[in-house]
């Protein structure tokens, strides 16, 4: 692949996690395919007939198309996706990158008591429960005694309406009101979507907030530089 651009391609369930993505890249010479359904988390949300088994099928159809799309690698940015598309990662050939996945050695690395943020309850216990198994592989099992859960109530259906600036001020009181509330624990968001929000706080506080598009970007960085 020396001298040809990577193809990477991009599944997300909301447009506005293109431009992180792209932020993240920017620097290296790839091509970023897009492929945006929101569709799907709002049938898993108001259908209760769908079932989880139905949702992994769907998802693997979306990852086998884009496969198909002469593509070097998958990157899945929604969290809820990701723990859909488990079984697809075993049976694929094209490498699929899960969003989280760095930002989860670097949690496991860094065991500091912190505050895991999301704004859409539905991907907690997915999430939460991928955390726990990358822990363990890495012998790092008891890692829940250093993290607590918090979710920002009401958010999530503000950027699935497109009210992103709305979002944002939400989420940065948010954070502000935890920090607050507990001085000694660190803060890390745990959605794409939250980023801009994490990196607000962050430079008006001079406190690291950690997000997961940090940590794609040192991986990117490792893969790519």
């Amino acid at each position: 692949m020396e001298g040809l651009k990577q193809r990477v391609g991009c599944l997300h369930a909301h447009h506005s996690n293109i431009a992180y993505v792209e932020r993240a890249f920017a620097s290296y010479e790839v091509e970023l395919i897009h492929f945006v359904d929101p569709g799907l988390m709002r049938r898993i949300s108001s259908d209760p007939h769908f079932s989880a088994d139905d949702a992994s099928r769907k998802v693997e159809e979306q990852l086998s198309w884009i496969a198909q799309s002469d593509i070097d690698v998958i990157l899945v940015t929604c969290t809820n996706y990701i723990v859909l598309a488990e079984k697809a990662q075993l049976t694929m050939s094209t490498p699929i990158i899960a969003l989280d996945e760095p930002f989860f050695h670097e949690i496991c690395d860094d065991l500091l008591p912190r505050t895991l943020v999301f704004t859409n309850p539905a991907t907690v216990e997915g999430t939460m429960k991928r955390l726990y198994h990358t822990a363990a592989l890495l012998g790092k099992p008891d890692i829940s005694s250093w993290i607590e859960v918090k979710v920002v109530e009401d958010a999530f259906e503000l950027i699935m309406q497109g009210r992103e600036d709305e979002y944002k001020e939400l989420l940065v009181r948010s954070l502000y009101e935890m920090k607050e509330a507990d001085p000694s624990r660190g803060l890390a968001v745990a959605q794409l979507s939250m980023v801009d929000a994490a990196l607000q706080v962050e430079l008006e506080t001079g406190e690291t907030i950690g997000n997961p598009l940090r940590s794609l970007t040192n991986l990117i960085e490792d893969l790519l530089g």
